[in-house]
């Protein structure tokens, strides 16, 4: 017989795990089913984002970042350290525990809030019924009224360039090496490979990324794109850009990376090749035909704007819809669904609103439209500018490198987008967020006291130059 439940949540990362602890909240009887294991092959709910995505990640660009300044930034602030030296094994033994202990942290919560956790693969057929392949053996078979899918995705294979997840690896095995490539080779140059090549490149690699267009950062506002491949490039991290790849193979235990650029046939051989182009939506094996959920060309199930799919009460949320592949995005459709199934009546997820991060260093945070973006929109935009070089907290902490700009809206003095890169731009960037979100002006922000000395001060700073009124910086005054 099946288990009858309000709520299935199929998927345990940032979205589904999220989504089912505030069902849980809102009294429904909920389940959530999810596969994921660790080491010990046991459950290890949090899905890509914590178990092999952001947070192992982030935990090797903190060390990467703390090694990196023991070599080179230390003495200067009267901080000597003789012999310093990288044990990559603890490094990436302290990466796998910050990763059990939140996800051991998740498993928790699903306790605390009376949340049925089935640990296998799901799938979704006819009548809003779920079969459950569990890990341990024998299936279960799953009711509700409602149904959440939030499977994420899965990293995108080249047909050159087969994952052996050895020598070819995707951005899973990008976290694992054993030891430091000498040389390290990317295909691709967005978020997640300039996040992981600046880790190795830190921790001694010599990193080369090959990107098919010439065009870097191309979504982003083009200002601070410039911007940032400068620093990239001073860092020592070396780009192909508008190549063609033809072929990968293995040659004595290294990777041959075949490619054509403006002065025709090349190569290159690596000790290890990390395969970053994109990812894909993870719904092949979640919907049976008897679902009924229309899904695209792409692998992207179809929803609305609050998330639900053609058959009423099946939802779908995170990367498995339209939108930007990020968590954040992902966990706040999961509150917007939870709340709607209790009956409440949340507004949907602004999609042109998402902040989106990248984690090198400098980091590098945009919210809202570019410059670009604006303009083509047909907006009369005015823009304003602050570098990190006149903020005293940055000076005091050795962080110069960077700016802040805004873009608004001329006419009426709305702020549109603001676009960050230097250090702390991921925590900076909500405040430009909730700006936004709350359709303030350039005016609100200005007339608003910010802390001193902090970074923050460069975004006040960025909006008062909109107007020619920064006070640390030369410029004609507007006003």
């Amino acid at each position: 017989m099946s288990k009858q439940f309000d709520v299935v949540v199929i998927g345990a990362g940032p979205g589904g795990y999220v989504a089912a602890i505030r069902c849980a909240q809102l009294g429904l009887k909920t389940a959530c089913i999810d596969d994921w294991v660790n080491a010990d092959n046991k459950a290890s709910p949090g899905g890509t984002c914590l178990n092999v995505g952001c947070i192992p990640s982030k935990a090797l660009i903190e060390s990467s970042e703390l090694y990196d300044h023991a070599l080179h930034e230390f003495a200067s602030h009267g901080v000597e350290i003789k012999d310093v030296k990288l044990d990559l094994k603890t490094m990436l033994q302290r990466k796998d525990k910050v990763v059990s202990e939140l996800t051991s942290g998740v498993a928790a919560l699903f306790m605390a809030n009376k949340i049925t956790f089935f640990h296998g693969k799901g799938r979704l057929g006819v009548n809003k019924q779920v079969s459950v392949e569990l890990k341990d053996g024998g299936t279960e078979q799953l009711t509700a009224n409602h149904i959440i899918i939030a499977t994420g995705s899965s990293p995108t294979e080249m047909p050159v360039a087969p994952f052996d997840q050895r020598y070819i690896v995707d951005s899973t095995g990008a976290l694992e090496f054993g030891s430091v490539p000498k040389k390290l080779g990317l295909i691709g140059a967005g978020v997640i490979a300039l996040e992981l090549g600046s880790v190795w490149r830190r921790l001694g690699s010599e990193v080369t990324l090959f990107k098919s267009s010439k065009s870097f950062l191309p979504t982003m506002d083009q200002q601070l794109a410039t911007a940032a491949l400068k620093q990239f490039e001073s860092q020592g991290l070396q780009f192909q850009m508008g190549v063609k790849i033809t072929g990968v193979t293995l040659k004595n235990k290294q990777v041959v990376v075949a490619y054509e650029d403006e002065s025709g046939a090349q190569t290159q051989t690596f000790d290890k090749l990390i395969v970053a182009i994109g990812r894909r939506p993870n719904s092949a094996n979640v919907l049976s035909a008897e679902s009924g959920i229309n899904v695209d060309e792409r692998g992207f199930v179809a929803v609305d704007e609050f998330c639900e799919t053609n058959v009423p009460g099946v939802y779908a949320i995170g990367d498995v819809v339209r939108g930007p592949m990020l968590a954040h995005k992902g966990s706040e459709e999961g509150v917007v669904v939870a709340e709607r199934i209790a009956g409440h009546k949340p507004l949907p997820i602004n999609l042109g609103t998402v902040p989106s991060v990248i984690y090198t260093a400098p980091e590098v945070a945009v919210v809202g439209q570019s410059e670009e973006q604006a303009k083509q929109a047909g907006i009369n935009v005015k823009t304003g500018m602050f570098p990190y070089s006149g903020n005293g907290r940055a000076r005091a902490i050795q962080a110069t490198d960077g700016f802040i700009k805004v873009v608004a809206n001329a006419d009426t003095d709305r702020i549109l987008g603001v676009h960050i890169i230097g250090a702390q731009a991921s925590e900076l960037i909500a405040q430009a967020k909730i700006a936004i979100e709350f359709d303030a002006s350039v005016e609100d922000l200005a007339m608003t006291m910010f802390s001193h000395p902090t970074l923050s001060e460069t975004l006040h700073e960025a909006v008062l130059s909109v107007d020619g009124r920064a006070i640390h910086a030369m410029q004609a005054k507007k006003r």
